[in-house]
């Protein structure tokens, strides 16, 4: 079962609150449904990369019994992926169903071994789509992999900072337009700040600093510290 397979239980998962902001006040309607994404990367390796994602759907008290003081779990599914890297290839995934609204849901875990040898990175949703679309696959296991994704390229740079930092060889800093496009490809038209038409990536091409991300001009900057010391770490 989950907990033993996993090391936690439904009870043992508290939702995360979705905060309001000044910007996108709380709102004023009864609440519904709660659904919580749940995505962990862990370095296992300088070269296997595991994620853990967890989709759960919860119903508010009373909702759809009478008289029941507790919220209701109605959709629980674990995501366990190993992804090599750099090459970002599944070689290792299991899916888990602990909490599904009919028996039959969970004889769909096995299939998901059709993972193994794809790409998380390149055509993913495209293969998701045609493995498991429809009625081949779970719609709330399919959600929570469109969300895996991502997860995987952002920890790239994770990955990257971990063995630059055991390394005892030199980084070579890339010069050329060719080395510097290379060692941004993960960015490259992922969104509208990356596009290869827009001005960020022409300050990549033209060897020009980025802005220090403002997360982490922030943190620094509340520690007292300069946030250029961004740029001598390397990161």
């Amino acid at each position: 079962m989950f907990g033993e397979r996993f090391g936690f239980h439904v009870s043992a998962m508290p939702a995360l609150p979705i905060e309001a902001t000044d910007r996108i006040p709380e709102p004023e309607g009864e609440l519904i449904h709660d659904r919580n994404y749940s995505i962990k990367a862990y370095r296992e390796s300088s070269t296997a990369l595991r994620l853990r994602g967890q989709i759960h759907d919860e119903k508010p008290p009373g909702m759809y019994i009478a008289g029941d003081p507790d919220p209701m779990s109605v959709h629980l599914m674990v995501v366990d992926l190993v992804i090599s890297f750099p090459s970002l290839e599944i070689v290792s995934a299991e899916v888990v169903m602990e909490v599904t609204p009919h028996r039959g849901c969970t004889s769909i875990e096995p299939d998901y071994s059709k993972l193994v040898g794809m790409s998380i990175a390149r055509g993913f949703s495209r293969q998701l789509k045609d493995l498991f679309g429809g009625p081949r696959g779970c719609t709330h296991v399919g959600a929570l992999l469109q969300a895996m994704a991502p997860v995987a390229v952002q920890s790239m740079w994770s990955m990257r900072a971990r063995s630059m930092a055991e390394s005892d060889t030199p980084v070579a800093i890339a010069t050329t337009p060719e080395e510097r496009a290379q060692s941004m490809a993960f960015n490259r038209n992922t969104c509208h700040i990356w596009s290869e038409d827009g001005p960020q990536w022409a300050q990549v091409m033209a060897g020009e600093e980025l802005e220090v991300p403002l997360w982490a001009e922030d943190r620094l900057t509340k520690l007292g510290r300069d946030p250029q010391e961004w740029r001598l770490k390397g990161e």
